[in-house]
């Protein structure tokens, strides 16, 4: 079944332009209030829903029509206010409430915002669920209103930030401490800044901030996981042990060396993935990954007898192969990092931690550390559709023609992906193998043809 609204992510789009309008997220709400009844009828008199927010603007106006949308249909809600996509998850999951709501577009500019929604359970809603708020959303629900007696009841939760720093603090070995190391952290304007400081300076650690002065538009402005130069050059300029960058909504981490040089989540996910299968902890085998994920890193995991459990992109792709597979660790390239033993989501602060607690054990400096693998060359087009359809470049002929050739070309070294944007309208080229010549000759083949396409 075609989706309407939902992609990969969630629902996302233009803040105050169809899908992301007051009106949509209203609508939204009252939607998924009535799928939960209808799950749920004879759980409880009044369900809850937990809404959190990252710190964009139009994330206001989103999150007051979305607790109108579950108010109107009896559900009682908790405001949490700006807090980290997987401590919604995890609040959600320790609050034992019905459903969690995120309202963020992630590491996308403040223009954006979106909607992504967590069962009781603390994942993502199913593709079938999704599909049913969505058929709930273009349905008349006036039936189904509460009535005047039995409207919801909404309370702001003051102890949120408090409750997930705990949490977080809780996958540190009991005694270890962070001090004697200066950090620099970049919480991109987003919805970590109040917590991911606390955290590294309650365990310990000079701490040292970017990011932190968020004012509605300057979310992951140069700054953050996707914009990794500030955090660089201020790791250098400080004389910093390492540097932490999140992104908005502080789902995803890049790391940067006490040298200046980005860490990216294939390095991240390896170094945690040997310590773990060193001290007996790697669960299921391997690592699921999505197809992005560099040559390199599968080659370095099978060296140790692991696998590269590759998915889909998209951290729920992720999450979802690892629950199959009955693993602990997964991850994007872009620094999604799903450590299960801990969280039910990606977490940016968790995993940071992780890498933190193995550069103590080790005693190496992170340069050292998260040095793993050598990396193929890998490389990434973007191409933006003006006025032509995803699906018109995945059916061209001659686009199909340039993808196989290209992959020949390769001779058996390397690998090809053209796939298009889950969140953005834009097809996504990516080209890697041994040979660095042969990956850029690839890539323009193929973009030339897509650019071809009226």
């Amino acid at each position: 079944m075609t989706r309407k609204y939902f992609g990969t992510d969630g629902i996302r789009g233009k803040a105050n332009q169809h899908p992301m309008t007051a009106d949509i997220a209203l609508k939204c709400a009252m939607a998924a209030a009535h799928v939960l009844r209808g799950k749920n009828a004879a759980a409880r008199e009044h369900n809850k829903v937990l809404i959190g927010k990252d710190t964009r603007q139009s994330c206001y106006m989103l999150e007051q029509a979305m607790a109108a949308g579950f108010l109107a249909m009896g559900m009682e809600v908790i405001l949490v206010g700006p807090l980290p996509t997987p401590a919604v998850a995890y609040l959600t999951r320790s609050l034992r409430v019905d459903l969690g709501v995120m309202i963020s577009a992630s590491h996308n500019p403040y223009e954006d915002n979106g909607i992504k929604f967590f069962g009781h359970d603390g994942y993502k809603l199913s593709d079938e669920t999704e599909l049913a708020i969505e058929a709930g959303m273009d349905s008349d629900l006036t039936d189904h209103l509460a009535s005047s007696d039995d409207i919801g009841q909404a309370v702001r939760l003051d102890s949120a930030n408090g409750r997930y720093i705990e949490f977080v603090k809780s996958s540190v070995p009991s005694g270890m401490r962070f001090d004697g190391l200066k950090i620099v952290v970049d919480c991109a304007n987003g919805a970590a800044y109040k917590v991911a400081p606390k955290v590294l300076w309650e365990l310990g650690a000079e701490v040292i901030t970017i990011g932190v002065t968020p004012n509605g538009k300057n979310i992951n402005h140069e700054c953050g996981a996707t914009h990794t130069k500030a955090l660089e050059e201020r790791v250098v300029a400080e004389g910093a042990d390492v540097g932490i960058a999140l992104d908005g909504d502080a789902d995803r981490i890049i790391m940067v060396d006490q040298n200046g040089t980005r860490i990216d989540g294939d390095q991240l996910m390896a170094v945690i993935a040997r310590d773990w299968a060193e001290q007996g902890l790697l669960k299921g085998g391997g690592v699921a990954a999505t197809v992005m994920s560099n040559l390199g890193f599968e080659r370095f995991l099978k060296s140790m007898d692991l696998n590269l459990e590759r998915t889909a992109v998209g951290d729920r792709y992720v999450v979802e192969r690892m629950r199959e597979m009955g693993m602990n660790l997964g991850g994007e390239q872009s620094g999604h990092m799903v450590l299960s033993d801990f969280s039910t989501t990606g977490d940016g602060l968790l995993a940071a931690l992780q890498i933190l607690v193995t550069m103590k054990r080790s005693g190496l400096d992170i340069a050292r550390l998260c040095h793993v693998f050598e990396t193929v060359p890998q490389v990434l087009e973007n191409v933006r559709l003006d006025g032509i359809l995803a699906s018109d470049v995945m059916d061209n002929v001659d686009v199909k023609q340039a993808i196989s050739d290209a992959q020949d070309n390769l001779n058996g070294a390397g690998r090809v992906l053209v796939r298009p944007s889950g969140t953005e309208p834009l097809v996504r080229v990516m080209a890697e193998g041994d040979d660095e010549k042969s990956v850029v000759l690839a890539i323009q083949s193929i973009v030339g043809e897509i650019k071809k396409i009226k």
